[in-house]
């Protein structure tokens, strides 16, 4: 297990380096730049900023640089934002991002997956049908329809939750559960899948025919293999949902990474661009390494070696 740990931390060296190198594409891809948006900016300013910034190099060079800064931990200064610096901006909204994000996949967890495994358990009964519909609609009603309803009734009609921001337990209530619902129906119809799946296999009718009880094998054997799409699907929706939920924050003007990805795509600030996109690559290849451990772990049939 540890040379397939160290493996996998090796190969997350070329990912990341490919990450970066396919987002500044990307980005010089795009018209414009960040300072294009300055109104009646002279020339030889705008030549000044753009060697300031590095931006008058070559791409090869630029990349390189970038590189060799981020190495040592610096990933420059914002070209909008000024006055900040990357980390600067991932200190202040990546733990906002990652306490909404953490809470609303806890949140599904509770909820989507026990009912997804009822549903299987009930086939084709009313638990069943009402896990399904609960998951169909949880998972196909967008967030920009959920939130704004939710404001609507329990922010504007009861007045039981705050509108917006995210300054007291109050305020984290109706981000988490809008997010949470449709992370929750998605885990409920996976589980559901998962587990009618397994309940037809040899080895669950096996243990049935040896008498073993029905709990026990529904725990022992059903429940552990039926995990494993989940934790599969799990890990790298954790990293997504917690480096930034962008409809969520923006509904519920959340002060997280959600309006950065927006804005500095949007305003050309290219620091802050490669800055969140190395974040959001390391979070999810970490992700995906608790991924690859679990499985060992709920299935003791995979070995790594």
């Amino acid at each position: 297990m540890f040379k397939f740990i160290l493996r996998r931390a090796l190969w997350s060296i070329p990912v990341l380096l490919l990450v970066i190198f396919l987002t500044f594409m990307l980005m010089k891809a795009i018209p414009g730049g960040p300072f294009t948006s300055e109104k009646a900016i002279p020339p030889e300013i705008l030549a000044n900023m753009n060697a300031k910034y590095g931006l008058n190099q070559p791409f090869y060079v630029q990349y390189v640089r970038y590189i060799w800064h981020a190495v040592q931990g610096d990933f420059g200064v914002s070209m909008t934002e000024k006055g900040r610096t990357v980390t600067d901006v991932i200190k202040t909204s990546f733990p906002v991002s990652m306490h909404l994000g953490v809470m609303a996949f806890i949140l599904a967890l509770f909820i989507g997956v026990p009912a997804g495994i009822i549903a299987a358990l009930k086939h084709n009964t009313w638990a069943d049908y009402g896990a399904l519909f609960y998951s169909t609609i949880g998972w196909a009603v967008p967030v920009f329809i959920i939130g704004p309803v939710f404001i609507w009734l329990f922010a504007i009609k009861l007045g039981w939750f705050p509108t917006s921001r995210w300054t007291s337990p109050k305020h984290w209530v109706l981000p988490t559960v809008v997010l949470g619902l449709a992370l929750s129906a998605y885990f409920a119809r996976l589980t559901r899948g998962a587990m009618l799946e397994t309940l037809q296999q040899d080895f669950v009718r096996t243990a049935r025919a040896k008498g073993l009880p029905y709990h026990t094998v529904v725990i022992r054997h059903v429940l552990r293999n039926s995990l494993i799409p989940v934790v599969t699907q799990a890990g790298p929706l954790l990293g997504f949902v917690i480096t930034g939920s962008f409809l969520t924050e923006y509904i519920f003007a959340i002060p997280g990474l959600g309006k950065y990805y927006v804005s500095s795509v949007s305003n050309r600030d290219y620091s802050v661009v490669m800055g969140l996109a190395v974040l959001l690559s390391a979070v999810i290849i970490f992700a995906n390494l608790l991924v690859d451990i679990l499985y060992g772990i709920l299935d003791p049939r995979i070995r790594y070696e």
